[in-house]
């Protein structure tokens, strides 16, 4: 009996480390926990590649919109002036999922152009922060994202349509808001069903606030110009008890810099900074992430996670993310860096 117990609690003992030793991989590998920085796979066990994303709750379902980057990362030494690192464009990708943590790739939704070069979808140009929120009145999902050259210098918003959330998006074109530059850029759609387009222009310098048409596809006159020449981007709004918050970064091209958060009581109004949010290990350079969108957690009060990018400049496929929940205390907001953690932090 002695004989044989005792490797049967080697196993067993052999089988519940290799268990704790999983679930430091990834966080849909353990299918419970959120874990920033480490590699994110799907439900198919391939690497999830969604970079500068967003996240779309609809009927049940999260589906998450990102940048499909190509495997290859090139210096483009036509931009002067910072490093400007870049993929080829691989269009935009969706995953699907119920939980946050697991995720089912849907397919790259908004292919890339492959071989007409005056195409502005050709992937040897710039698309970046794909949005997507539902138009009620129409049924239709209306993606924005940023669509440049690959110099930067067309710096212009490019709206898709599709009547379905993981279907085929129908690009429609670019346009520059109102005459503006447009560049890193989200989407906010309020609970009056107005939709707001928030978008770096000025060359980064000034962050626009531009209320959409009816049917989400253009731009109406209605806009602000905020922060100006203080140079904030990678904007993410949210909601919270009637006030609305700005999470943004500096300009430092691919490397990190503070967050800051700013807050205001109508989309229109005047803003106030908040300071950077962030607290806990790496705080003052964002974890070494950069905001991308800051997500409400669906049947739960007070449940915000604040999404960023950690972007890896010379292989930006294998760029990482970090998902941090979003905590209020009194009239504070803190965004602590948390080494894992799961959906029960939301009460």
């Amino acid at each position: 009996m002695k004989k044989i117990y005792l490797p049967i609690v080697a196993s067993v003992l052999l089988f519940f480390a290799c268990v704790q030793k999983k679930t430091n991989v990834s966080s849909v590998e353990t299918g419970r926990t959120i874990i920033s920085g480490m590699v994110w796979n799907d439900t198919d066990g391939n690497m999830i590649n969604a970079h500068g994303g967003g996240i779309l709750f609809h009927d049940g379902v999260y589906y998450w919109y990102g940048e499909y980057k190509g495997d290859s990362t090139y210096w483009n030494p036509k931009v002067p002036g910072w490093e400007c690192y870049r993929t080829e464009a691989g269009g935009v990708s969706c995953y699907s999922s119920k939980d946050l943590v697991n995720w089912k790739f849907e397919g790259v939704v908004l292919p890339s152009e492959q071989n007409d070069v005056t195409s502005e979808l050709h992937y040897s140009h710039v698309l970046e922060r794909p949005k997507v929120i539902y138009n009620d009145k129409t049924g239709n999902f209306v993606m924005w994202l940023h669509v440049d050259s690959h110099d930067y210098l067309k710096a212009a918003a490019g709206v898709a349509v599709s009547g379905s959330p993981a279907g085929k998006f129908t690009y429609l074109g670019s346009v520059r808001p109102n005459g503006q530059m447009s560049r890193d850029m989200t989407l906010f759609k309020d609970d009056d069903g107005r939709a707001w387009h928030v978008f770096s222009s000025e060359e980064n310098a000034t962050l626009y606030i531009n209320l959409l048409s009816d049917d989400y596809l253009s731009h109406t006159t209605t806009y602000t110009r905020n922060f100006i020449n203080q140079s904030r981007e990678a904007p993410a709004i949210f909601k919270r008890n009637g006030k609305y918050y700005i999470l943004s970064s500096g300009c430092t091209a691919w490397d990190p810099n503070q967050a800051e958060l700013a807050v205001a009581d109508s989309m229109l109004g005047q803003w106030t900074v908040l300071g950077n949010p962030c607290s806990g290990k790496d705080a003052e350079i964002t974890f070494y992430g950069q905001s991308t969108f800051v997500l409400p957690v669906a049947g739960k009060q007070d449940a915000y996670i604040a999404m960023f990018d950690k972007w890896n400049k010379t292989d930006l496929i294998n760029s990482r993310y970090i998902w941090l929940p979003v905590e209020f205390k009194d009239d504070s907001i803190e965004i602590a860096w948390k080494d894992e953690w799961d959906l029960s932090i939301f009460k």
